[in-house]
């Protein structure tokens, strides 16, 4: 499993180039490079070991964004996964570090399958300034959950919208954080919709 490095740092940190990555995507709501808060932090395990996968959730005060990001000693070779590429970083442990928009991501796409298939929950995250928050996957119907025989779809936005009586909804995930510390009242919003397609 892939090793938390709770010491380590990063360079440039993400307040250096999350912002201005976040003002250059189209579902951003604001104008401008925004000041981000992080509201929670998810951290999920590569089976493999090799691929740091983690969902940052920020405000900009106005909006909540999930920002799943992995983290690689490699670049991805698949078609388009340049065009993913968040930036490259140093970690002080672990060395150069491509950092991608994980939808793109294999290792993201099937951690997110995984905890639908098994109704899972990822492990509580812990991140400095960033409430604890978790992951849990909900299977909805008995169909194969292959990675090609879905699709899924992530909210970037989060809303207390969610989706219910859709057709094609295969699975959800939903993330639950603590806004105020773990003995307060929790948010729970839906942060993606597995759907078979038509």
């Amino acid at each position: 499993m892939a090793k938390s490095h709770s010491v380590a740092t990063l360079t440039p940190h993400f307040r250096d180039f999350l912002p201005l990555w976040v003002s250059r995507q189209p579902w951003y709501l604001g104008t401008g490079i925004p000041s981000l808060s992080p509201v929670g932090f998810i951290r999920f395990e590569d089976p493999a070991g090799e691929v740091g996968i983690e969902t940052h959730l920020v405000t900009d005060g106005s909006a909540i964004y999930q920002i799943p990001m992995t983290y690689r000693g490699a670049p991805i070779e698949n078609a388009g996964a340049e065009e993913a590429l968040i930036t490259m970083a140093e970690h002080s442990v672990l060395g150069t570090r491509w950092i991608y928009d994980g939808e793109v991501d294999p290792a993201w796409i099937s951690e997110v399958l995984r905890l639908v298939r098994t109704n899972g929950t990822s492990d509580l995250g812990h991140e400095k300034g960033a409430r604890e928050a978790y992951a849990q996957g909900r299977r909805m119907m008995p169909d194969e959950l292959t990675n090609d025989a879905v699709t899924i779809e992530l909210r970037r936005v989060l809303t207390v919208d969610q989706p219910a009586g859709e057709p094609g909804i295969v699975g959800l995930v939903t993330g639950t954080w603590y806004p105020n510390g773990p003995d307060a009242a929790v948010a729970t919003r839906c942060l993606a919709v597995v759907r078979q397609p038509d």
